[in-house]
This record gives C-alpha cells, sequence and structure tokens, in this order.
C-alpha cells in the first residue's frame, strides 16, 4: 500500500497524472511518426529573433559560467546568426574556444569582437593569450600594451605582457615590466613565482630562489612554491637534502600530484635511498597505471636490490604501454638471462639488435644466453660480431660530445636521448629540469584557480551524467529516486550527485531533440506533467534555467506531493543566483579561506541588503523547506540548505543543517567535510579536525590538506 507522502508516493503521483499509464517511452514513439521536430530555439524568425537573442545570450554566459563550453558556443552561434553586429557573442565565444585551447578561433573572433567595440577590454586580454599561446609574442604584448592603456596597474596584464616579453627573448622589457608589476602588487604570489622562472631562463638562480622565497612567504601552502624550489635546489644547487625537504612538503599540501612523486623519487635515488625512491614510483603506479616512467624506473631499482621477478614484471608492464621501448626489452632481456629464462632473453636481445644492429653489447649478451641455452653456434656467431662491432668502434674517431648531463644528471637518461648504453639509468622527463612550462600554462589560464582557496562540497542535484571519479564517497542511493528509475517514466537513469559531467556535442544535440518531443508531447496533453518533468531536466542540462524553473513550476502548482519538482527548482534557483551575482560583477567563489592555527578567515561575499539577491535566496529556501516538509529523511534537502546558509553567514543555521544530513546518512563525506569547514569558521578546531578527518576517512582527499593547515 503505497502511503500519500512516503518515498513511494512519488511515484504514486506521477503514475495518477499520467493518464494513459504508458511509459514515456512509447508515447515518444507515437508521436515521433507523425510530428516534425522543430527547435525550441529556432531563431528563423526575425520577430522571434528579437526576442530571444537576450535570453539565449545569458544563456550562453550562464554556460560559460559552468564551463560548459561546447554548449557556451552554440547559444553564442545562435545569437551571432540573428546579430552578427554585436561584438560581445563573438567575446564570450573567443573565451570558450580559449578554454578548449582553439587559440585561432578564438583570436578570430577577438578580431571580430574588437572591430565591433574596440572598448572591451578583456577582449585584448583573451586575445593576446590566444596569441602568446600560439607563439605570436610581438603581437600578444601589443594586446597587453592596449589594455594597459585602459587598466594601467592592472596585474594580470602586466604578469602576462612580462611573461610574453620573457618569451619574445626582450629580457630587459621583461625586467622592467616585472619591476612594474611588483611595485603596483608587492604582495602578488604569481609575479614572484613567474619572475624567478625568468632569472632561471637567464642562470640567475640565486636571484630566482629570493622570488620563490618571497612567494612562499606570501603564500606558504603553495605547493607549485615548495615543489619549484626543491627542483632549484637539486638541479643547480646540489642540495639534495634540502630538495626532498621541499618536495616533502609540497607533496603534504597536494598529495595528487603524481608529478612530484616522480621527482621526489629521482632525488631519493641521489641520496641513495632507494626503498624511498621505489616507494614514491609505487604509488604512482597507483594513482596513474599509465606512467611508464614511474614502471620503468621502478624495474631499474629492483635490479638493483635483487628483486628480479619483479622488475621483469615492471618492464613487461612499459612495453604494454610502449610496444617499441628498446630500453624495456633491453633490461627485462638481462633480468630473464640472470634467473634461467634463456628464450625469453634471446626473444628481447633479437628485438634489441634489430634496433641497435651496431650494438656489441646486445650481441654479447644474446651470445651468452644461447651458449646457456645449448646453441653454441649461435652463440659462438653473436660473439663474433660483437668482437667485429667492437673494433670497428675503436677505430671510430672520438666524439666531444658531452650532451647536455651535468654532475646532477649523470644518473639520468631524458626521454629523448635514445643512446642505448643508457640503458641502465633512470628515465626523466625531458623537461625535468624546465620548470617553466607547467606554471607558464596556469599563467595563460585561469590563474584564481591555483590551489589557494578551500571550497565547499557542491550542493547535489538529479542529472543523467555523473562525473567518473577515481575515489568514491559512496553511492547515493535513495528509494524515491529508485523506484523513479525503475518506473520507466524517464528517458534515462537519473543521479543524485554533486560530480557532474559535462556535456558534449552529441548529447546537447539530443537534448535539444527531446526538448522538441516534450514540447509536443505537452500539445497533445497540457495536463500530462511527465513531459514537464522531463523537459525541466533538459533544461537544465542545456543551461537554460528560466525554461526549467517554468516547467518545474507547473508541477508544483498542480498540488501534488512529487518533492523532487521542489528540490530541482531550489537547485535551479540557486545557479540562478551564482549567474546573478557573477553577471553583476559580484563575487561569485564558493570558498572559505583557512589559515593556519586559526579559523577561516573568510566566505563568499556578497551584499546580503540586494533585495533582488535575498528574494532569490528566500525563494530557494522554501522550495528546500518544501523538501523537508514532504520528505524528513531525504539528507540531501539538509545538505544543499546548509550550503546556502553558508552563504548567507547563518553558521549556526548551516551547522544545525548538515548535522541533520549526516544523522541521516552517517557516511556522508561532503556533509563532514562542510560542517568541519563551519567549525574552523566558528573556532570550534576539534570538532573541525574530527569531521574533516572522517571526510579523508571516506574519500575527501582535500580533507588532509585542510587538516594540516588548522593544525599549524
Amino acid at each position: 500500500m503505497l502511503q500519500k507522502t512516503g518515498y513511494y508516493s512519488q511515484i504514486a503521483y506521477l503514475r495518477t497524472i499520467f493518464k494513459t499509464q504508458m511509459s514515456y517511452t512509447k508515447i515518444k514513439a507515437i508521436i515521433t511518426s507523425v510530428v516534425v521536430a522543430i527547435s525550441l530555439f529556432s531563431l528563423s524568425a526575425t520577430s522571434k529573433a528579437q526576442l530571444n537573442t537576450d535570453r539565449i545570450m545569458n544563456i550562453g554566459r550562464n554556460a560559460l559560467y559552468f564551463e560548459d563550453y561546447i554548449l557556451a558556443i552554440q547559444y553564442f552561434n545562435q545569437v551571432i546568426k540573428v546579430k552578427p553586429y554585436m561584438a560581445e557573442p563573438y567575446f564570450f565565444r573567443a573565451v570558450a574556444k580559449i578554454r578548449l585551447e582553439d587559440y585561432k578561433g578564438a583570436e578570430a573572433d577577438c578580431d571580430i569582437s574588437i572591430g565591433y567595440n574596440p572598448f572591451i577590454i578583456d577582449a585584448y586580454r583573451v586575445r593576446g593569450a590566444a596569441r602568446q599561446s600560439r607563439g605570436d609574442y610581438k603581437g600578444a604584448i601589443e594586446d597587453y600594451t592596449k589594455g594597459l592603456e585602459y587598466m594601467p596597474e592592472d596585474k594580470y596584464f602586466l604578469l602576462q605582457k612580462a611573461i610574453a616579453e620573457a618569451e619574445d627573448e626582450q629580457y630587459a622589457e621583461a625586467d622592467s615590466t616585472y619591476s612594474l608589476l611588483l611595485k603596483y602588487n608587492p604582495s602578488f604570489y604569481e609575479a614572484y613565482i613567474s619572475r624567478s622562472q625568468f632569472h632561471i631562463e637567464r642562470k640567475d638562480t640565486l636571484s630566482a630562489i629570493k622570488d620563490i622565497d618571497k612567494a612562499l612567504e606570501i603564500d606558504k601552502y603553495s605547493s607549485y612554491g615548495y615543489a619549484m624550489r626543491a627542483l632549484l635546489r637539486f638541479q643547480f644547487m646540489h642540495e639534495t637534502d634540502s630538495a626532498i625537504m621541499d618536495m616533502d612538503e609540497a607533496i603534504k599540501l597536494d598529495p595528487k600530484m603524481s608529478g612530484y612523486y616522480i621527482n621526489r623519487a629521482v632525488m631519493r635515488y641521489y641520496a641513495e635511498n632507494l626503498r624511498g625512491a621505489m616507494d614514491d614510483y609505487t604509488h604512482v603506479t597507483e594513482v596513474d597505471p599509465m606512467n611508464v616512467q614511474a614502471w620503468y624506473n621502478r624495474g631499474l631499482l629492483r635490479i638493483h636490490v635483487g628483486e628480479y621477478n619483479d622488475a621483469a614484471n615492471d618492464f613487461t608492464n612499459v612495453i604494454k604501454l610502449e610496444p617499441n621501448n628498446i630500453f624495456a626489452y633491453y633490461n627485462r632481456a638481462i633480468i630473464r638471462e640472470r634467473i634461467g629464462e634463456y628464450r625469453g632473453a634471446i626473444a628481447d636481445f633479437t628485438k634489441v639488435i634489430e634496433a641497435y644492429p651496431d650494438y656489441a653489447g646486445a650481441y654479447y649478451a644474446r651470445s651468452e644466453a644461447k651458449r646457456k641455452s645449448g646453441d653454441i653456434a649461435g652463440g659462438k656467431a653473436d660473439y663474433t660480431k660483437a668482437l667485429a662491432l667492437a673494433d670497428a668502434e675503436k677505430n671510430k674517431p672520438v666524439s666531444t660530445d658531452t650532451g647536455n648531463d651535468s654532475d646532477n644528471n649523470e644518473k639520468v637518461r631524458k626521454e629523448s636521448d635514445k643512446n642505448i648504453n643508457k640503458f641502465d639509468r633512470l628515465l626523466v622527463a625531458d623537461n625535468f629540469t624546465d620548470i617553466n612550462g607547467e606554471y607558464d600554462s596556469e599563467i595563460r589560464g585561469r590563474v584564481q584557480d591555483r590551489n589557494m582557496k578551500v571550497e565547499l562540497e557542491p550542493a547535489f542535484t538529479l542529472t543523467y551524467y555523473e562525473a567518473e571519479s577515481k575515489i568514491s564517497t559512496g553511492h547515493k542511493y535513495n528509494r524515491a529516486l529508485d523506484e523513479l528509475n525503475r518506473s520507466g517514466l524517464l528517458p534515462r537513469r537519473l543521479y543524485l550527485t554533486n560530480r557532474e559531467a559535462p556535456l558534449d556535442s552529441v548529447m546537447i544535440a539530443r537534448h535539444f531533440n527531446s526538448i522538441n518531443d516534450n514540447s509536443k508531447l505537452i500539445e497533445i496533453n497540457p495536463n500530462n506533467l511527465i513531459p514537464y518533468l522531463a523537459r525541466a531536466i533538459d533544461f537544465i542540462l542545456i543551461q537554460d534555467y528560466t525554461g526549467a524553473i517554468e516547467d518545474l513550476s507547473r508541477i508544483t502548482a498542480s498540488g501534488g506531493d512529487f518533492f523532487f519538482a521542489y528540490f530541482l527548482r531550489a537547485v535551479v534557483r540557486y545557479r540562478y543566483i551564482e549567474y546573478l551575482i557573477s553577471s553583476n560583477g559580484g563575487n561569485s567563489d564558493k570558498y572559505i579561506t583557512v589559515s593556519a592555527g586559526s579559523s577561516m578567515s573568510g566566505v563568499k561575499s556578497i551584499d546580503i541588503n540586494d533585495r533582488t539577491i535575498n528574494l532569490e535566496y528566500e525563494m530557494v529556501l522554501r522550495d528546500y523547506d518544501k523538501v523537508i516538509a514532504m520528505a524528513p529523511d531525504f539528507p540531501y534537502s539538509y545538505f544543499n540548505r546548509g550550503n546556502i546558509r553558508c552563504e548567507q553567514k547563518d553558521f549556526t543555521a548551516a551547522l544545525a543543517d548538515y548535522s541533520k544530513a549526516i544523522e541521516l546518512y552517517p557516511d556522508f563525506a561532503e556533509a563532514y567535510l562542510n560542517r568541519g569547514l563551519v567549525y574552523v569558521y566558528m573556532g570550534e578546531n576539534e570538532k573541525s579536525v574530527a569531521d574533516l578527518s572522517k571526510a579523508g576517512e571516506l574519500g575527501i582527499v582535500s580533507a588532509y590538506n585542510i587538516l594540516k593547515r588548522i593544525g599549524e
């Protein structure tokens, strides 16, 4: 027997209003054969275009804000078709393209945007970044200089200009720009990090170290700063012990960076800590099993400590990933010969000889393997060939090319170095000593995304697409949702998640078509609420929140108790608030800054007196209150409402909501993390440590980083 307000009443209610009792798929099949799909957002009619372009422009900006770049481009394309003389859609499309690394397309769009309106200052910033990424440094410098005419003290224009000047080998100009930048912004972390790289290019190691030291004074929680200083100390100053200490700190701050473990392993190897180096490589093979360098180097170290079978397995994994890796074949051949697998050794040596037919060492080794396997004649032939090659090698002129090896890389081989004589050296990336590459890309991207903020875990929603994660915080099961999924009323399975997967172009087209189909269903029977629900979900996925709210409101206005409609509407209304704040120049970052040994120093700052924002928040809270009244044992409404309370700085209410969510779902990792952050803000560090520890235990790795910060 279905209870009126219980979980199963959700499906009962839907089935009551769905008079035909047919599944969504069957209804769709019936109408598809007789209905010609017409795009909901068709702009073919001029009058309709005048009405819709502003709305579509806003939806596109909304998609851009939520990093749905492909979807955003489609919306801006629609506006451009109807109003090709507008500068803004070209600019915003350029932003989306540069995030998709379409630098040429971004530059072209900025050209058009600037042509229509030369006063969109950020267009010069975006075009400069696009040009810089394409190697047109002079063009980039021109754009940054133009931007500085309007904003002479803008730190990002100055920073990007300095980097471009350095890349164009205009060193005096770059030095001057860095000095001006730091004159205006003496506490700008990125400026010191960037200038340190500039000093490295000019082989001024001491100045580079000073700049990194200054950067770490400003932000001692920057893992990259420690990693960069570690490489400087190791490669240029040969201070291996202090380099390892810096890399240890970088790993503590960002334990997910596999590159840090790779670099520390090399340092530990030079410090003759073979087991420590092997532990680092083992960690990388576990979190990044496609990392050839980790498998290869661990194999070499296992040879050193006599673990031959395990070493052979490591080289086998390398060969699986890179079937033409001759160095792996050679090392595995040596191991196989040592452990008596002569046939395998001969086969591997043969692969080496095929690639290096003049390498005497491979013939010597294969001759020995053949002799031990009983092939005396074959062994003798290989031995004779090896002697002949060795004699020929003696008569060659002595090479004066010492390569790029310095005192500190004599034990390593770079990936591009194919000298087979270095088969037993640790493999390092070609850019092992080049610590410019990774950071430059961050400078050209979104500097605000650097590891400097602690975000609240975001709100949960219902969606068809959940992003994959290597670390799971538990399956978000709900009986009402499970029943809805099994009912067949919707075209695909819904997931309860706060990790949504982005849509590709095929998915986007699918949901536009689905909107058309649902619109026809609504025309056939306006009282059937199922198509409203399905269309609302489609609208959410393509970032049309106005359309989604209208459809969800149609369901809630029916007077039923389908609490998912209120839940989704609250989620959508909050997203609209985020967009509203960001589009009006407000601070839309959802973060809490954690200071060592103290409470949180800041939360999202909004004008709480703003009447429009207050009204929107009130509507969101009313929807969550309604969900809680209908389904008091649904933990995600409490969690989401707790996030809203944090934004309003009502931390006591937020604590109550997170606590209720945990009471209903004791393994709610995200609720533990958010409650822990609120406790930090309120100065209750003991409680925060307990919650953050629990969040880490349940799978949220960033919790450990926060624990370190508040523990100092």
